[in-house]
């Protein structure tokens, strides 16, 4: 049986492939500025250009995109087809959210019609069980990504272990030496901050939709505009509720077994990191991580609608054209 075509037959196949290609071009489009998001959120980095310039500096282009291939690593897989193998490189994290998702946002309010899009209500309860759910695939990934994008600065410890070539190197190491635990060193933290931003993040995707161009979430007649900005201020406003916890993670995923644990859990980074370097602390790399996410997730949406209606009707996209 040729598993492709059936797989691209069902709807369930089609919002899977259109939520991989959204997440592909998210991850593309946003990467540098989570590069220096995340070196922002270390103790006493700089400002954002300052670390631009040392990334630059001192290890190219390249050196911002460090870490990318724990993303899209997790994210590859092979589609076995007639006898040959084609690769397929999908984002598979951002492929299940969004499968997810559709599935809960109606599973959480079943009096709503099949022909008429899930309650607002549906959508925000079937974010924050999508972003609990995802947090399961999402809290190693993370932890690997963060490590990758912290290394060249890991390395001047002396006791840090040579630099890795890449994430799956980075992922044999911390499960030799830290475990199973290691592994999922952040997932209490990653499910508390994805829960809610999810929930935001869809909700306010789909009421703004809805502002911008009346009657789009029965029709999905929205020009490419509306699907760029409410996309854009759905990641915007789910990082604006989760940032401080955001921090907390980053800081927590950072350490290493190698080097004295700086934090005893997620209490204790809160509460140490304010008395030592304010509140402001919190919100540090705040302005790098609300530009990266309205360029990225407007991005992501436009280009997962846009598969949709593409893989729905034969390869023809049905949207005003508009901009």
């Amino acid at each position: 049986m040729d598993f492709w075509p059936e797989f691209l037959a069902s709807s369930w196949g089609r919002e899977f492939v259109a939520g991989g290609f959204g997440g592909i071009a998210g991850i593309i489009s946003g990467y540098p500025l989570d590069t220096l998001r995340i070196r922002l959120q270390q103790p006493n980095p700089g400002s954002a250009f300052s670390i631009l310039r040392r990334v630059m500096a001192g290890e190219g282009p390249a050196g911002l995109y460090r870490g990318m291939g724990a993303p899209l690593a997790s994210v590859t897989f092979q589609v076995k087809k007639l006898g040959h193998t084609d690769n397929v490189v999908r984002d598979l994290q951002n492929a299940m959210v969004f499968q997810t998702y559709a599935i809960l946002s109606r599973a959480f309010d079943s009096s709503v019609s099949a022909s008429d899009p899930p309650s607002y209500k549906g959508v925000a309860l079937g974010g924050v069980g999508t972003g609990a759910i995802q947090s399961i695939l999402l809290s190693p990934v993370e932890l690997v990504k963060i490590r990758l994008q912290l290394q060249n600065k890991s390395h001047a410890n002396p006791h840090e272990p040579a630099s890795h070539r890449g994430p799956l190197s980075v992922a044999k190491s911390i499960l030799k030496t830290e475990g199973l635990k290691g592994v999922y060193r952040g997932f209490v933290i990653t499910v508390l901050r994805d829960a809610p931003a999810h929930g935001v993040y869809f909700w306010t995707y789909e009421y703004m939709r809805e502002q911008f161009h009346p009657g789009c979430r029965k029709n999905g007649q929205e020009n490419l505009r509306t699907m760029l900005t409410a996309g854009g201020l759905a990641g915007v406003a789910s990082w604006l509720c989760c940032y401080p916890l955001d921090v907390v993670k980053t800081r927590l995923q950072a350490q290493t077994p190698s080097s004295p644990l700086q934090y005893k859990g997620i209490l204790d980074c809160f509460h140490r990191s304010v008395q030592e370097e304010g509140y402001g602390v919190l919100w540090r790399g705040l302005g790098t991580a609300v530009a990266r996410a309205f360029v990225v997730n407007g991005t992501v949406f436009a280009a997962y609608e846009i598969a949709l209606r593409c893989l729905f009707n034969n390869g023809s996209i049905q949207t005003e054209n508009t901009i």
